[in-house]
C-alpha cells in the first residue's frame, strides 16, 4: 500500500483533488434482481453471439459509463489477465478468473468510466466477456466516441511477449504472466492520443516464415479473420484507422533455414518476403485508402530485418504510394522474455513513434 504524508494529502485537499481508493473486484453469488445491460465500446476485433463477445486478438478493451454505485460484468471460459479501471483507478489484476459474474460495488454516487483490458495473448483459444450491467435505479452514461483510430500489425514485439519480465530466462508460463499488451508500445501509443486501437499481432509468427520454420499461419493469412480459426472475416465499416503500424520479419530472419524449408537461399526467402508484404501492404491499402502506414525494424539479426523491411517501405512508396515510411530502431535494452523489447523499450519505441506522428500532424487527418 502506498502511504501518502499529511502534508501531501493537505496538497491534494487543497487543490481539490479526490484520491480515490482503487475499485475491488468481487465475485458475486446472486446477481441482483433488475440488472440491466449497459451499452460499450469495444476496441479490437469480437465475434457477438447471444449476448457474448468472444475474441483473441490481443489487447481487446471494453469501455462503458454510467451513473450509479455499482457495475457487474461476466467472463466467460478462458486463460487471461484482466485489468479493470474504474475512473483511471485500477483494480487488483484479474488472473485466470474463473466463469462467472463479478461487480464493483460500494462506489461513490455520481457518473463512472469503467475498462476492461485484456492484457495476454491467446493464441491457443479464443476468451469471451459477457458485457456489462447495472441495477435497475443507475444511469447509463453516453461514451463520447473517439475521432482517431490507431492499428498496430506485428509479431510478439507488438503483443508485448514477457516485456514486465525482470529476467530474460523464462518458462512458458514466465512469459504468460508476464506478458503485459497495456504497457506495450501500441497502447501507450494510442492513449498518449486518445486514440483507440487494435493490436493485430501473433508471437512467434511472420509474413512468410514463422520463428524457425514452425508450422502455423503466417500474419498476412490469419490477419483477415475476427478469429484465429478463420471462422468469420472481419468486416467493420467504422474501423477506419488514420494510422497502421507494422512490425514484421523478426521471425522471418532470426533464425537459419532449415532442411526441409521451402526456401532454399536466404535470397529466395528474402524475395518471397517482399512480394508477400508488399501484397499485404496493397490489401491493407484498399481497406484503408487514406491511412499512414509507419514500418518499423530492430536493428536484430545483423540489420537483416530492418534491411529488409526497409526495402518493402522502399519498394511500396516506388509504386507510386507515398503514405508509408520506414523508422529503424537501435539500442534496445531487450530485457524482457527471451530477448524481447521490455516495458522501457516500448517507452523507448512508443515516443519515436509520437515523434513522428508529431512532425507530420496531417497524418490523423485533421482528427
Amino acid at each position: 500500500m502506498k502511504l501518502v504524508s499529511i502534508a501531501a494529502l493537505a496538497v491534494a485537499l487543497a487543490a481539490g483533488s479526490a484520491m480515490a481508493a482503487a475499485p475491488v473486484v468481487a465475485p458475486i453469488a446472486t446477481a441482483p434482481a433488475g440488472l440491466k445491460p449497459l451499452a460499450m465500446t469495444i476496441g479490437g476485433r469480437v465475434q457477438q453471439k447471444d449476448g457474448d463477445y468472444t475474441y483473441q486478438w490481443p489487447g481487446t478493451y471494453f469501455d462503458t459509463a454510467f451513473e450509479g454505485q455499482a457495475v457487474y460484468f461476466k467472463v466467460g471460459k478462458g486463460d487471461e489477465i484482466l485489468h479493470v479501471t474504474v475512473d483511471g483507478q485500477a483494480s487488483a489484476p484479474m488472473v485466470k478468473p474463473a466463469p462467472g459474474l463479478y461487480g464493483v460495488e460500494g462506489l461513490s454516487k455520481g457518473k463512472h468510466t469503467v475498462r476492461i483490458e485484456v492484457v495476454t495473448e491467446s493464441q491457443a483459444a479464443p476468451d469471451t466477456f459477457g458485457g456489462f450491467s447495472v441495477a435497475a435505479d443507475a444511469k447509463p452514461v453516453a461514451l463520447k466516441a473517439r475521432a482517431r483510430q490507431i492499428e498496430f500489425i506485428g509479431d510478439s514485439h507488438t503483443v508485448g511477449y514477457g516485456n514486465i519480465s525482470t529476467t530474460r530466462d523464462c518458462t512458458t508460463d514466465d512469459v504468460w504472466k508476464t506478458t503485459d499488451n497495456s504497457v506495450a508500445f501500441g497502447p501507450v501509443t494510442a492513449r498518449h492520443y486518445d486514440a483507440d486501437y487494435q493490436i493485430n499481432a501473433i508471437s512467434g509468427h511472420g509474413i512468410v516464415r514463422n520463428y524457425n520454420g514452425f508450422a502455423g499461419d503466417p500474419v498476412p493469412v490469419a490477419y483477415p479473420y475476427v478469429l484465429l480459426s478463420h471462422d468469420t472475416q472481419y468486416q467493420d465499416a467504422a474501423w477506419q484507422p488514420q494510422i497502421i503500424v507494422i512490425a514484421l520479419g523478426t521471425n522471418d530472419f532470426s533464425t537459419p533455414l532449415n532442411a526441409g524449408e521451402k526456401w532454399k537461399t536466404r535470397d529466395e526467402l528474402h524475395a518471397d518476403y517482399e512480394a508477400t508484404y508488399g501484397q499485404f501492404l496493397k490489401d491493407l491499402r484498399a481497406r484503408n485508402p487514406k491511412a499512414f502506414f509507419i514500418l518499423w525494424a530492430t536493428d536484430m539479426a545483423d540489420g537483416e530485418i530492418a534491411a529488409e523491411e526497409k526495402k518493402v517501405a522502399d519498394q511500396f512508396k516506388a509504386s507510386n504510394d507515398n503514405r508509408i515510411t520506414f523508422i529503424p530502431f537501435s539500442g534496445l535494452q531487450m530485457t524482457g522474455c527471451h530477448w524481447h523489447p521490455s516495458a522501457g523499450d516500448d517507452q523507448t519505441i512508443s515516443k519515436a513513434l509520437v515523434g513522428f506522428i508529431d512532425a507530420h500532424p496531417d497524418l490523423w487527418q485533421g482528427k
